[in-house]
């Protein structure tokens, strides 16, 4: 069956992109983005997330994730911000720009009109020699050799690995936020999750 050996070549794909580039991952380079990112808290600054295509779902992702573990966070519209949007940056903020190749021309326009407002930048790409690389004050490497598919372009593990680095980032965030169940309770008293933290902790359960 094509369909079926289809799925099964992107399944082993997967498998072997994703423990090569656990292998690469560079810990050091998420410390350091974590300490921007509390650097700018600790000033009252405020983070944000951009992308162009594909790489933008991710951004919408990972700003909601850093909002619900202490770290409030901002998405931005790659392609509005040289239209305006980029006035929710100020002086001082980080940007964590996510590209694929590193050398979008959309995503190039808006990261030269943050830096020229003062935003500090967290590159995220599989182009370790590419433009995002050499403008980027912190840069996570987010690349691989294979998309999964015969066709090897559209956007899946590449995809994978974005979300990957910048959870691995996430965790450090949390662990710079101290957070515990208690307070995560807080943001999240509602579904299953929320059942869940009552269940294990009791916590909120007194709460009307």
């Amino acid at each position: 069956n094509v369909i079926m050996d289809s799925i099964e070549i992107y399944i082993e794909n997967v498998s072997e992109e994703i423990r090569n580039y656990a292998r690469l991952i560079d810990r050091v380079k998420i410390t350091e983005a974590a300490k921007l990112v509390a650097d700018v808290e600790r000033n009252h600054g405020r983070i944000h997330v951009t992308g162009i295509g594909k790489p933008s779902h991710v951004a919408q992702y990972i700003a909601a994730l850093f909002s619900s573990i202490g770290t409030p966070t901002y998405f931005l519209d790659g392609t509005e911000a040289i239209h305006g949007s980029a006035g929710q940056v100020d002086y001082g903020d980080v940007v964590i720009a996510i590209s694929n190749s590193g050398k979008t021309e959309e995503l190039k326009k808006a990261i030269i009109t943050l830096k020229n407002n003062g935003a500090k930048i967290i590159g995220v790409s599989g182009g370790k020699d590419s433009w995002l690389f050499n403008n980027s004050d912190v840069f996570l490497y987010a690349g691989v050799n294979n998309e999964g598919d015969e066709l090897n372009k559209p956007p899946r593990i590449s995809i994978l690995v974005e979300i990957f680095i910048l959870q691995c980032l996430s965790i450090c965030i949390q662990k710079n936020n101290n957070l515990d169940l208690d307070t995560y309770y807080k943001w999240h008293p509602g579904g299953a999750l929320g059942e869940s933290i009552i269940k294990s902790k009791g916590v909120g359960s007194n709460e009307n």
